[in-house]
């Protein structure tokens, strides 16, 4: 009887070793996960809301940055460089963590996808185009859109055409010979936020703001598999030859992977505690999947023994607190503020600068933070009246132009409350209360 306990114990000691041993997290970033991609010899690329890029050797990170805000989408050439694109309206190549800008628009640049020859980048836009990139000498052209935004794009099999999501709620058809307009495939009704292809472009997988997850015939878009679910919004999806594998994550937290040889659900695992599952990616075996989400770190998964693991993403964000463990000005910081800025001293890898000794300080002053032109400039002092004004009227009304995303704080106690809140927790240790 002893025996059998102590045989017991071992084995379940190696399990959770083996657990731990396959489970991977790659920390660093200083903001949400919200693009990733793996190249064909393993090497992951992380995209975040911090404005950089991570290249990563095993958990070790390089830091690519130029972003001037967030970055949404991170892909690989065929030969390991790296495009990336984000809310800059930009789309960059890096070489030897320096990058160019080989496209541009006029709004948020959503999703990235390269043409089977490696030659080409097309990238999506919700200013309503997508552009189309050579990487060797040449200029880009961009179509445009006549009413709808662009979320999601996929190069077709041959290159030949385009497939792409639109905010408007349709899946159109480029072909890239011809200046013929678009063909629809599908009018779906709600935005079309992700896409991806099948082998030898047999079928089409969409998924929808609706939490609509469908599959069609990708030449004519007759319907063959509907996996939708009572989740919402589809914000990630890819597809792994290989493994036949399709995986699916969502607004709500979970990563769903369809067999798409036999065309059911393999597995529905909640990767989160709370919150979105944004960026997914598979190992170039199919034997792992990465996921980002609110989080500032990626995660991996192994396939085969996902369904053993608790929810880990969406433990690190403290406004997903319940409200009665915080108080309100921390609750208005931790929503409004905490994702782009820090309250200690020293560098830190947030998308803004940090906030410690903030009253007092001229806008614009922080060493080391490359700040836009309209705050560099900027006689703005931060006292409890001006940060008052600011979340007033919104960062768009207050000092346009800058990088700072639109946030309001409405009710007057509740900037009072985020005021005094700052007051405490931002000032230097010789001027603490």
């Amino acid at each position: 009887m002893r025996l059998f306990a102590t045989m017991s114990l071992i084995v379940t000691l190696c399990a959770g070793a083996a657990l731990a041993q396959s489970f991977t997290t790659l920390k660093g970033h200083g903001g949400p996960i919200m693009g990733l991609a793996v190249s064909g010899r393993g090497q992951v690329a992380t995209a975040s809301f911090d404005n950089s890029v991570g290249l990563w050797d095993g958990r070790t990170p390089q830091w690519l940055e130029g972003h001037e805000a967030a970055v949404n989408a991170v892909v690989f050439l065929p030969d390991g460089r790296v495009v990336s694109a984000g809310d800059d309206f930009t789309v960059r190549l890096w070489e030897d963590a320096q990058s160019r800008i080989i496209g541009q628009h006029k709004g948020k640049v959503t999703a990235l996808a390269i043409a089977p020859d490696g030659g080409l980048i097309a990238s999506a836009s919700w200013d309503g185009t997508i552009g189309l990139w050579p990487l060797a000498e040449g200029s880009g052209s961009v179509m445009k859109l006549r009413d709808s935004g662009v979320n999601d794009i996929v190069f077709g099999d041959g290159g030949d055409s385009l497939f792409a999501a639109t905010t408007k709620g349709e899946v159109l058809l480029f072909d890239l010979t011809s200046d013929a307009p678009p063909r629809p495939l599908v009018k779906h009704g709600f935005g079309v936020n992700e896409l991806a292809l099948g082998p030898q472009g047999r079928w089409l997988a969409y998924g929808a703001v609706d939490g609509g997850t469908r599959i069609l015939d990708a030449v004519t878009g007759a319907a063959l598999a509907d996996f939708t679910l009572d989740r919402k919004p589809i914000l990630s999806m890819v597809y792994h030859d290989g493994a036949g594998l399709l995986a699916v994550g969502d607004g709500q937290g979970y990563i769903m992977l369809v067999d798409t040889r036999s065309w059911r659900i393999r597995q529905d695992f909640r990767a989160t505690r709370q919150g979105p599952i944004w960026a997914l990616a598979f190992s170039p075996d199919g034997a792992m999947v990465w996921a980002g989400g609110l989080d500032d770190l990626a995660y991996g998964w192994p396939i085969a023994l996902m369904d053993q693991f608790d929810p880990a993403i969406g433990q690190e964000r403290s406004f997903l607190k319940e409200a009665s463990e915080m108080t309100n000005g921390e609750r208005q910081f931790m929503r409004k503020c905490s994702i782009c800025h820090a309250l200690d001293a020293g560098a830190s890898r947030k998308a803004g600068p940090t906030l410690y000794g903030v009253f007092g300080r001229t806008a614009g002053r922080l060493p080391g933070y490359p700040y836009s032109p309209t705050l560099a400039g900027s006689d703005i002092v931060w006292t409890d009246a001006t940060i008052d004004q600011l979340f007033d009227l919104g960062p768009d009304h207050y000092i346009p132009g800058s990088k700072m995303p639109m946030q309001v704080i409405a009710a007057p106690q509740d900037r009072r409350d985020l005021i005094e809140f700052l007051k405490i927790h931002s000032q230097t240790k010789e001027t603490k209360p």
